[in-house]
Order: structure tokens, then C-alpha cells, then sequence
């Protein structure tokens, strides 16, 4: 079993009387991808910046790489790496002279070389003397993460790493924390894509008005919530009575019209299916089978749609 690289204990914070994180615990894995999962104003950055020092808590123990973050400050700093939601480059400066800036104020040997290396790591040599200004957001954030490499840190947190990039290039990000996990460094996460954590993450956490409701692997998650179901979409709330009164069992959603009929997917129930609503006259306009993803399981226990789906609906 891998040894803890992050270790909290009933980690508490408040701001002017309101609880923001409300006694949590967790661990991460030296070597491992730790998701922190939730809603907009859930404590997901708060939790950050408490394990990276920036921010002290009320209460509870943290511990990084085996330095407690309250007393051994100084050590915990030299062994992380922090990039925040948006690329925290001098857009004055070329690539190059980002990286070397960083490099001599950590006062790392053999700096150029490390520069260079990691222009190629990056695959930003072809634009390493161009004005970080002139570049796309996708380069933005790989230079970014790029100086947060400088030094080699153990343990790297990426606060919403991907936020306002294209696909393609969150795509590219996802190899490169794959390839720094590889290579044997932890990364503490937190997305506001699901299907990020579901691809990256080794365990999930889910937090919620500053508790953990959930902890575990993606796949144990989505094992919490009722399985395979078909969705109905309807065209107006009539139908959807007369739907839900024909198919006993299925729950709906009357906002947006859906109807949720638990199955095994399999063709010969869904024939029955399409068979009953033909008996009742009943037409769905959408049908679809589904099988739990993540972001049921974020809105099972949150209650909440997740950002990003509600920014796509």
C-alpha cells in the first residue's frame, strides 16, 4: 500500500461565522491522482489553500509529505507546487524568461537546463522566446504548470487546472498529469469537469457545504446510486402523467420533463417498454438508456447539478 503524501484530520475553517469546511478527513496516496469534487462555494479552494499554507485553519491537522503544514511550514513549501485557476504567467515575459524567473528565485542548479527540459516537456520550445502575451490559453496553462514543475516538486495541487480551455486541449493537460503520475508525483485536483476526475482520478472526494458526503474510487461512487435506467423526455407536463401513471416505479423530474425508468438496459426490456407507452398512446420525444456517470452521483449527493452540466443545460 502506498504511503500518505497529504494527511487531514478534522480540518476546520470559518469566515466570519460561516462554516466553510466543517471537521473533514481524508488521505492521499504518495503517487496518486486525489479529486476534490462540488458545488460552487463547496470549499474546494479554501481546502487548497490551507494545504498549500496559504491560508491557516481553525482547526484539525494537516500534514504534507510527512511535515505538519501549522509547524513546518518552510519544509512543506519546498516540496509543493501550486498552479490556481487562471495561468499565473507574466504575459511581458517570453516562456523562456517565465520559466528562468522561477527557476532563480527557487535558486535551482543548472536553471537553463531545467528551463530548456521543460520547454521540450511541454512541447513550448518552437514558442519559448515569443511574449507569453501572444499565447493561446492552452499554451498559457502548460507554461503555467510548467513553473510550477520548476524544482521538481513531490506534490503538485491543481485548483481547477482546465477552466476555460478548449477540449483538445484539456485533453493535452490530462497526458501531462498522467505523465507526472507516472513519474511518481501526487496530484490533488479539483475540476469542475467530471469527466475529468472520472478519467484522472485514482479516489474522489465529494464535498458539500463544507462536509465530505462521499469518498472513493469513481467506480464505487457510481455503485451508490440506482444503476441503469431508460430516460424519457416528454413534450409537456399531460404526457408525463400519463406516462409516469402507465410505468409504475419510474421517478420523474417535472421541470424538465424526464421521466426515469429503472432497467437493465438490455433489448428485450426496453421492448416491453416501447410496447407499454404504445398501449397508453404515450410518445416520448427523447428516449435514451443510461447508465450512472458522475455527474448522477454529484447530483445524488448534492443535490446539485454539477457546474458544468448546468452551464451546458
Amino acid at each position: 500500500m502506498k504511503s500518505s503524501a497529504i494527511a487531514v484530520s478534522g480540518l476546520r475553517k470559518s469566515f466570519g461565522g460561516k462554516v466553510v469546511l466543517d471537521g473533514i478527513d481524508f488521505a492521499v496516496a504518495s503517487g496518486s491522482v486525489f479529486s476534490l469534487l462540488g458545488p460552487n462555494g463547496a470549499g474546494k479552494t479554501t481546502t487548497v489553500n490551507i494545504l498549500a499554507t496559504l491560508m491557516k485553519a481553525d482547526a484539525g491537522t494537516v500534514s504534507i509529505a510527512g511535515h505538519n503544514v501549522a509547524t513546518a511550514t518552510k519544509k512543506v513549501r519546498s516540496t509543493i507546487g501550486v498552479t490556481g485557476q487562471f495561468a499565473a504567467v507574466d504575459e511581458l515575459l517570453s516562456g523562456r524568461e517565465n520559466l528562468q524567473l522561477v527557476a532563480d528565485l527557487k535558486r535551482v542548479r543548472s536553471g537553463h537546463q531545467v528551463v530548456t527540459r521543460l520547454l521540450e516537456r511541454f512541447d513550448l520550445a518552437e514558442s519559448a522566446d515569443k511574449m507569453a502575451a501572444t499565447y493561446s490559453g492552452g499554451m498559457r496553462r502548460k507554461l503555467d504548470l510548467a513553473m510550477t514543475l520548476v524544482g521538481n516538486p513531490q506534490i503538485i495541487f491543481l485548483d481547477e487546472p482546465t477552466t476555460g480551455l478548449d477540449p483538445r486541449s484539456r485533453r493535452t493537460m490530462w497526458g501531462i498529469v498522467r505523465d507526472l503520475v507516472a513519474d511518481g508525483t501526487t496530484i490533488f485536483l479539483t475540476t469542475q469537469y467530471l469527466e475529468e476526475a472520472d478519467q484522472l482520478a485514482d479516489q474522489i472526494a465529494v464535498l458539500d457545504q463544507g462536509r465530505l458526503v462521499a469518498q472513493g474510487t469513481a467506480e464505487e461512487l457510481k455503485r451508490q446510486i440506482p444503476g441503469t435506467h431508460v430516460r424519457l423526455r416528454f413534450a409537456n407536463l399531460d404526457e408525463l402523467d400519463t406516462a409516469a401513471r402507465a410505468l409504475p416505479g419510474a421517478s420523474r423530474d417535472d421541470q424538465d420533463l424526464i421521466l426515469r425508468v429503472p432497467s437493465d438496459g438490455q433489448s428485450r426490456s426496453l421492448r416491453d417498454l416501447l410496447d407499454r407507452l404504445d398501449e397508453h398512446m404515450i410518445n416520448a420525444q427523447e428516449f435514451s438508456v443510461h447508465t450512472p456517470d458522475l455527474d448522477d452521483v454529484f447530483l445524488a449527493l448534492t443535490g446539485h447539478k454539477s457546474e458544468q452540466e448546468a452551464i451546458a443545460q
